[in-house]
């Protein structure tokens, strides 16, 4: 079995647990590969660790069987600039705070291994959307997509921008707001739930296009078919906007002509049966928690 890790800097005793998935995952034999800067913080801990390490350029190919990130959603998000379009499934072991994509239980972390050998969980595909302009945006280049969204937003200004923004080359309208999010069904419990944008589920394709503080409060959120084609052009009284891939920053001229759409593969997910993502809203969102149910 091939299995890929990745993770950031823990506190406390978050570590611990990537060293007991260590010892179940060589207790099977299995080849492990650990991403560059991660291994060299937990050879930090522990001295005589030797392992394989891949980074953006090397190590990760398509054989491999599972991917685990070891962190919260922001380390998901990560950790798919590494997976690409190479399919291997991600799961996200959560660290920190109750997330919508890092779900599976650190406390849980030897059992996870045994889970995904048994066949006890599904694949859910995750849309991603990406950026295209000419020239390609040099931040991005080699890695301009995102799980979650994509943002436009106002840079060193307290003045609104406009967003003039076509859909499949038909002119939608001129958004005057602080900025304008273009969501995935996963990136919708993020960013543009916050602006007051819908839950979809994981596998709805669509996307969102979500205003952030609109002047006009008819602005509302809106869902289009996820094979829809998204121009926007951001004019204001600065020179430079704001653009966003997930965490991921950028900042680019006003004028310059923005083509999102959706990535031509998708990202796969575990999602095991204790924590799928009805359970995770519901816990997220208080669903049911009103005292008058």
């Amino acid at each position: 079995m091939r299995v890929a890790i990745y993770g950031q800097a823990f506190k406390e005793n978050g570590l611990n647990y990537v060293f007991e998935l260590l010892e179940e995952l060589n207790s099977l034999n299995s080849d492990i590969v650990i991403e560059n800067d991660f291994y060299q913080l937990l050879c930090s801990e522990q001295a005589d660790l030797s392992c394989k390490t891949f980074d953006h350029n090397q190590g990760l190919d398509k054989d491999f069987d599972l991917f685990v990130s070891f962190g919260g959603d922001g380390t998901i998000l990560r950790a798919v600039t590494y997976v690409g379009d190479l399919g291997i499934p991600i799961v996200g072991v959560n660290t920190g705070r109750l997330g919508f994509l890092s779900t599976y239980k650190k406390e849980n972390v030897r059992r996870l291994i045994h889970d995904f050998i048994k066949g006890d969980y599904i694949v859910v595909e995750r849309s991603l959307v990406s950026v295209v302009s000419k020239p390609e945006i040099e931040e991005f280049k080699g890695l301009n997509f995102a799980l979650n969204e994509v943002t436009v937003s106002r840079k060193d200004t307290t003045s609104m921008i406009t967003i003039e923004t076509h859909l499949n080359d038909e002119y939608l309208t001129s958004y005057w707001a602080d900025g304008l999010i273009i969501s995935t069904p996963t990136g919708s419990t993020g960013y543009s739930l916050s602006c007051g944008g819908p839950v979809m589920t994981p596998t709805a394709q669509s996307l969102v296009i979500t205003p952030i503080a609109p002047h006009n409060l008819n602005a509302r959120p809106l869902v289009i078919s996820d094979d829809t084609e998204i121009r926007i052009k951001v004019s204001g009284r600065e020179d430079q906007h704001m653009v966003s891939l997930d965490s991921r920053l950028a900042t680019i001229d006003n004028g310059k002509e923005l083509l999102i759409k959706k990535t031509n593969f998708s990202v796969k997910m575990i999602e095991y049966a204790s924590e799928s993502f009805l359970k995770t809203i519901r816990n997220k969102l208080l669903w049911g928690q009103d005292r008058r149910n």
